[in-house]
């Protein structure tokens, strides 16, 4: 087979190619998912970062008297902002319902453009009739600049320290940063920091990830006009974008890993399945000997003994269906060859009474014949796992009444004895087959028996039991097992004479192999004759159960064992 074909049955590259396709399907959505997370993430920093400085903006005009004021006013915050300041309508921008909601939070809008590059800022004024609105390229240091200038200028309508205070705290608000007021001598600045605190400059100090663990962030020194004391405005957190090149990286090791991992899982997997695959090919070729070896104790080991079970079964029934087509053509040409000898009787007498008589034995080698078919179908169904047992509660005792009484009806000069448990002893089975190995085991020692039989019944120890035994001759412990053989006979000529096919015992092997339980043969110590004992396992009380179930439940057992 060809590395191509190969690869293409097999079940490993299939399912780890599977694996790598979704894999690069998560990577790929965990991408698109990261870069909504940020513009949403950026598009709410810069509304949360415009919001104070345009609040202190819109302060600042509704401090001037007269609207020349607020216009010089308007046109210095401008110049020193960096950008013109305009006042519009609200109603000539056109605003959505989610911006006209930060409006009444008291929040700002911001409008980011990509292609160019910019962002159009809106704040609702007091009135709330008219927008604070500018236009920003790039945020620059000008900027945060002004933005201490319009904080001391709103701060210079407050006279006392403990006004500036709470105004700080009531300003805190609508920052997404702290504001308070500290001395000098607090913070650790150079001397050159100091010098331009001085000369009542902005410091502007920069905290790197390493020494703060929420990210990079600026903290912003403003002079005031209250001696060794200084406005510190944050620290204000810049914007932390997700590494892009640490995520791949990431991705590639975990996808590798991950690899990795499933072959590691998948390499035992598709080993089962090969010695699986093998066991097949031998058996399609007619090597019903082939057993798969069971690894772990996963769904593939319990796979590989139900396959190991399956063969085992095929060529039991294969053995089984030679033994039975060999002992038909044998067990059927006696009756046949009589048949025919009775016909040519028939037709070469005249004489009434021989006429009568020979017909009689025709219709005697006929019931032979009933009978020996109706053991063979009742054999080969039971053989080849078709029968469905119906299990149901039954009492014992009844049961080896009613055989006891059936028994008897056969006008036998044998002894029948029942030994039946007390009435509420029941055992679950089916009580047509178990009826059947009673009264096959009944049938088979009154053929043997000199005087006496004893059929006996029970329950011991989670096992349910029925014995059946005789006074006869007894059966050789080497011969034991034969006895069980179907069409098998110990000693021919008795057993003719005695009647019977040599199946019944048979049938009653099957019966307890499908009741998963066992038979056995021994002496009877009271009797000396041959002692047959059933046993099987007490079950719950289930629905119809059919036997291919028990097969399969014996393969599991056999597994876990």
């Amino acid at each position: 087979m060809s590395l191509v074909s190969s690869l293409k049955h097999s079940i490993f590259v299939r399912i780890y190619g599977g694996l790598l396709i979704v894999c690069l399907c998560v990577a790929l959505f965990a991408q698109l998912l990261m870069d909504t997370i940020n513009k949403e993430r950026v598009q709410s920093y810069r509304e949360n970062m415009a919001t104070g400085a345009f609040y202190l903006v819109s302060e600042g005009i509704g401090h001037q008297d007269s609207e020349a004021q607020r216009e010089y006013w308007l046109s210095d915050a401008s110049s020193l902002f960096g950008s013109t300041f305009k006042i519009l309508p609200i109603k000539e921008v056109g605003f959505s319902s989610s911006e006209l909601r930060r409006f009444d939070n008291g929040e700002t809008v911001v409008r980011y453009i990509t292609q160019p590059t910019y962002a159009n800022v809106y704040h609702r004024l007091p009135d709330g009739n008219s927008v604070l609105t500018v236009r920003i390229s790039q945020v620059t240091e000008q900027q945060v600049r002004a933005m201490a200038v319009f904080l001391l200028d709103d701060l210079s309508y407050y006279s006392t320290l403990s006004a500036k205070r709470s105004r700080l705290a009531e300003l805190s608000e609508k920052f997404a940063f702290p504001l308070k007021l500290k001395g000098i001598n607090s913070l650790s600045l150079d001397n050159d920091q100091m010098a331009r605190l001085r000369r009542d400059e902005v410091v502007i100090l920069f905290q790197d990830t390493s020494t703060n663990q929420g990210g990079s962030s600026i903290k912003i020194i403003v002079p005031s006009e209250i001696n060794d004391m200084v406005i510190v405005m944050g620290p204000v957190p810049l914007f932390n974008w997700f590494p892009l090149n640490l995520i791949i990286s990431m991705v590639l090791i975990s996808m590798f890993l991950i690899s990795l991992g499933v072959y590691a899982l998948i390499f035992p997997l598709e080993r089962k399945l090969q010695l699986i695959q093998v066991g097949v090919n031998e058996v399609s070729e007619g090597n019903l000997d082939i057993q798969v070896q069971v690894i772990g104790q996963d769904e593939i080991a319990r796979l590989s003994a139900t396959f190991n079970a399956m063969t085992s079964h095929i060529k039991r029934l294969i053995e089984s269906q030679r033994e039975l087509t060999r002992a038909v053509s044998h067990e059927l040409r006696t009756p046949v060859a009589r048949i025919r000898f009775a016909v040519d009787m028939l037709a070469d007498t005249e004489d009434e009474e021989s006429r009568f008589k020979q017909r009689d034995f025709i219709d005697e080698d006929i019931e032979s014949l009933n009978g020996l078919i109706d053991e063979m179908l009742t054999y080969a169904k039971l053989e080849e796992g078709s029968p469905k047992l119906d299990l149901e509660a039954v009492n014992l005792k009844e049961l080896i009444e009613q055989v006891v009484r059936e028994t008897n009806a056969l006008g036998k000069d044998i002894k029948i004895v029942g030994n039946p448990p007390n009435a509420k002893v029941t055992a679950i089975a089916d009580r047509r087959y178990l009826h059947r190995v009673i009264q096959n085991l009944a049938g088979n020692a009154l053929r043997y028996a000199e005087t006496t039989i004893i059929i006996s019944a029970g329950v011991k120890k989670g096992d349910a039991f029925v014995i059946v035994e005789d006074d006869g001759h007894g059966i050789a412990e080497s011969d034991r097992e034969k006895v069980f053989i179907p069409f098998s006979r110990l000693d021919d000529s008795r057993t003719r004479a005695s009647g019977g096919y040599g199946l019944g015992l048979s049938i009653v092997s099957r019966i307890a192999f499908w009741f998963n339980g066992s038979m056995s043969v021994d002496e009877s110590p009271e009797l000396g004759g041959a002692r047959f004992a059933m046993t099987w396992p007490i079950k719950p009380l289930t629905q119809t159960i059919s036997a291919d179930q028990i097969t399969q439940e014996q393969s599991n057992r056999s597994f876990d064992s």
